[in-house]
């Protein structure tokens, strides 16, 4: 991408009062074909983030691809230079290597970014936010006049530190282990086809494809990739503690640990407690319960990644440890896309004050 000069970037910032002046915002979402692109244009869609305009924009192998954006449909554009000019948010849900390509020209326009990849989570000036978590702790970020990159924080982050956070309502907490299970659609659209290949060559007794995860992740449960994937479960585990240091606050840090789970959507959390003093599994569904949280009504109404799908909320069970009186266990589902939407949309909402009515950014 050739580079930005200084008069065009003055003059793409200058025309953008013009939307400001109404009060509506341009909208870029580059990787607009990717799992989590779809998901971040539904909930602007199905949201009241007040986008005049969405533009789409991925590689060369999804131009031109019709997407559904509220009551129109919308072609995907390649991502060049002029396509940041004249927008205000610009969402990067591609690939990390995509994100690094692209968001300083974005930024030098004038663009407020919202990273959903994680490439820039070591950036000078970036931020890793979760806005529920900010309610849930009272510290709500202060606009700023020229807000820095905003990574929305790792879904998994940001459940396992509102459980945290709300079950210390009902008592000191002593120690927390998660166990987290990752679904196939973190991997993105080619650790889906990934499963579903393996699971139809499984039951043909044909080869396993393994290109991204280089072991079989089909019918089975696996610490840790093959040694020629380009993933690793270890990193993910590291993400997921930083960006929860980064958003919990006080909360007390868990042990944890991520399996591949043979699952194609929706995060799994089997967490346990252990609480200073005993607590009764009655006062801590209802410490847990409230905006964002659904606590499970009967064991027939058990979370499951199947009833989590297409859902915002956290759905939680709440189970006394049978041998640790002090002892309890939750177990959570989500849907991983959605939570990551969500958070998203929801960092760009807190900063629209950020480009307030009549202000030149």
């Amino acid at each position: 991408m050739t580079p930005i000069s200084k008069a065009a970037s003055s003059k793409s910032v200058a025309s953008q009062v013009d939307m400001r002046s109404a009060n509506v915002y341009r909208v870029a979402i580059v990787g607009a074909a990717s799992l989590a692109g779809k998901e971040v244009a539904e909930v602007l869609r199905d949201g009241n983030f007040p986008a005049v305009d969405i533009r789409l924009l991925d590689d060369d192998e999804s131009l031109g691809r019709l997407e559904a954006v509220g009551d129109e449909m919308s072609f995907i554009q390649s991502i060049r230079s002029e396509q940041f000019e004249r927008v205000d948010f610009a969402f990067f849900a591609a690939d990390p290597r995509s994100t690094r390509n692209n968001w300083k020209v974005a930024r030098d326009l004038g663009d407020t970014i919202i990273d959903l990849t994680y490439a820039l989570e070591s950036e000078e000036g970036v931020s890793i936010r979760s806005p529920w978590i900010e309610r849930q702790t009272g510290q709500p970020i202060a606009p700023e006049l020229q807000p820095g990159p905003v990574v929305a924080a790792h879904p998994a982050a940001t459940v396992l530190a509102m459980l945290a956070l709300r079950s210390e309502k009902v008592g000191k907490i002593q120690r927390v282990v998660a166990n987290v299970f990752e679904p196939a659609s973190e991997s993105g659209q080619k650790g889906m086809d990934e499963l579903h290949e393996q699971t139809v060559n499984l039951l043909s007794f044909q080869e396993l494809p393994k290109n991204v995860y280089d072991i079989q992740v089909a019918f089975n449960m696996v610490p840790r990739y093959g040694s020629s994937s380009n993933l690793s479960l270890q990193n993910v585990s590291k993400r997921i503690l930083n960006h929860y240091r980064h958003i919990a606050g006080e909360a007390p840090e868990p042990a944890l640990n991520v399996l591949q789970a043979p699952v194609f959507h929706g995060h799994g959390f089997s967490i346990y407690l252990e609480m200073e003093k005993p607590v009764a599994v009655a006062d801590l569904s209802r410490a847990l319960a409230g905006d964002h949280v659904t606590l499970s009504g009967s064991p027939e109404d058990i979370p499951t990644n199947v009833s989590a799908a297409g859902q915002g909320d956290i759905l939680v069970s709440v189970t006394a440890d049978a041998n640790q009186k002090h002892g309890v266990w939750l177990w959570a589902t989500t849907d991983n896309l959605r939570i990551a939407a969500l958070t998203a949309v929801e960092c760009a909402e807190t900063m629209t004050a950020s480009r307030p009515k009549g202000q030149i950014q």
